[in-house]
C-alpha cells in the first residue's frame, strides 16, 4: 500500500496540472483549494476523467468546471436539508400528538413500554429505545429553554416538547416500534403504506446526517432500495434487468420520498429550486454535459415532470 503524505497547495495544483486539468488562474484556484480542502474538491473529479483506469482529465477540462461541480452539491444539499427539516419537524410534531392523545403528556405515562408493540421480536429494541430517549431527554433538556421552562414549572416534560431535543433518528425508530394502530393513524395523514413509511424513515435519517455533515451527497446510494411507485411508471423511466435505473437507491428516490411527504407547494419548490441549480450548471460544464451529472444522480432527464403528477 502506498502512503499518502501531506501535499502543499502548490503541489496540489501541480497535481492536477499533470493530470491535465486546465488552471487558467493559479492563485484562484489556489484560494479554492485552501478555503474548500483538496479531498473534497478532487471528490468530484472522476466526473471528469477519461476513464477510471486512465486518471487524466477529458480534454479542455477546467478548474473552473470542477469547481461549479463542487458548489452544485453544496447547493442542492442545502435545498436537500431544509426540506428534510421540514420532514423532520412535521413528523415529531405528528407522532407526538398521537402519543400524547392516546397514551397522555407526562414522561411517566408516554414512555411505558406498553404504550409501544409489544411482541417478543420487538421488546428488546422497545427497552432499549425507552433508555435512549431518557439519556437524550436528561443530556439535551437542559440546554433547550422550552424544556427547562416544564421542568422548572411542572416537573415534566410533555411529549410534544420533548420530541425538539430527540434525534431524527431516533424518531424514525420510534415509529418502527409503536403499535399497529398507532402506525396506521399516522401513515395514513401522508397518504402512504406503513411498510413504505418504515422503509422511507431509515433512507430520510440517512440523508439528514448527510446532509449536516456536509458529506458528498449528488451520487449518495442508501443500502435500502424504495418500491416502485407510479412516479416511476409514469416517468418512463428505463430499466435493465427488470428493474428501473433511477429512483431506487440513489437521490431521486428520496425525491420520490419527498413527493409524498411534503406538501404540494413545498415540493414544487424543491424542484424549482433544483432545476434552477441544474441551468446554472449546466452554462458553466465544458468538457461533459449536464445530462451525465443527471444520470449519476440517479435523476431521469424528465424528471421536473413529477411536480405535475398526483
Amino acid at each position: 500500500m502506498i502512503a499518502k503524505s501531506f501535499k502543499t497547495i502548490d503541489e496540489q495544483i501541480e497535481i492536477l496540472k499533470h493530470k491535465g486539468l486546465i488552471i487558467d488562474d493559479e492563485n484562484y484556484a489556489k484560494d479554492i483549494l485552501m478555503r474548500e480542502n483538496y479531498f473534497f474538491i478532487s471528490g468530484y473529479r472522476h466526473l471528469f476523467l477519461k476513464s477510471k483506469n486512465e486518471r487524466t482529465f477529458l480534454p479542455n477540462t477546467n478548474f473552473r468546471e470542477l469547481y461549479a461541480m463542487f458548489n452544485f452539491d453544496r447547493q442542492i444539499r442545502n435545498i436537500i436539508f431544509k426540506n428534510l427539516l421540514i420532514v423532520e419537524n412535521n413528523l415529531k410534531s405528528i407522532i407526538s400528538y398521537q402519543l400524547s392523545k392516546k397514551y397522555g403528556f407526562k414522561e411517566k405515562d408516554y414512555l411505558k413500554a406498553s404504550n409501544f408493540n409489544n411482541s417478543k421480536e420487538k421488546s428488546r429494541q422497545v427497552q432499549d429505545l425507552i433508555k435512549k430517549m431518557k439519556r437524550q431527554i436528561r443530556v439535551n433538556g437542559s440546554q433547550h429553554s422550552a424544556t427547562m421552562h416544564y421542568i422548572n414549572h411542572y416537573g415534566f416534560i410533555p411529549f410534544w416538547v420533548v420530541v425538539k431535543v430527540l434525534s431524527f433518528g431516533i424518531v424514525c425508530e420510534l415509529f418502527s416500534v409503536m403499535k399497529y394502530e398507532d402506525q396506521k393513524e399516522i401513515s395514513d395523514i401522508y397518504g402512504i403504506s406503513i411498510d413504505h413509511l418504515l422503509t422511507y424513515l431509515p433512507i430520510l435519517a440517512n440523508y439528514r446526517n448527510l446532509c449536516a455533515h456536509e458529506d458528498i451527497l449528488y451520487e449518495h446510494r442508501t443500502q435500502t432500495i424504495i418500491a416502485n411507485t407510479k412516479y416511476h411508471h409514469e416517468l418512463n423511466i428505463p430499466k435493465m434487468d427488470e428493474e428501473y435505473i433511477y429512483g431506487k437507491n440513489d437521490l431521486f428516490a428520496l425525491i420520490i420520498i419527498l413527493k409524498s411527504m411534503l406538501r404540494e407547494e413545498e415540493f414544487n419548490l424543491l424542484i424549482k429550486e433544483i432545476s434552477y441549480e441544474e441551468d446554472i450548471l449546466a452554462g458553466k460544464l465544458k468538457a461533459i454535459s449536464i445530462n451525465k451529472v443527471l444520470d449519476q444522480m440517479g435523476f431521469p432527464q424528465n424528471f421536473k415532470e413529477i411536480v405535475r403528477m398526483k
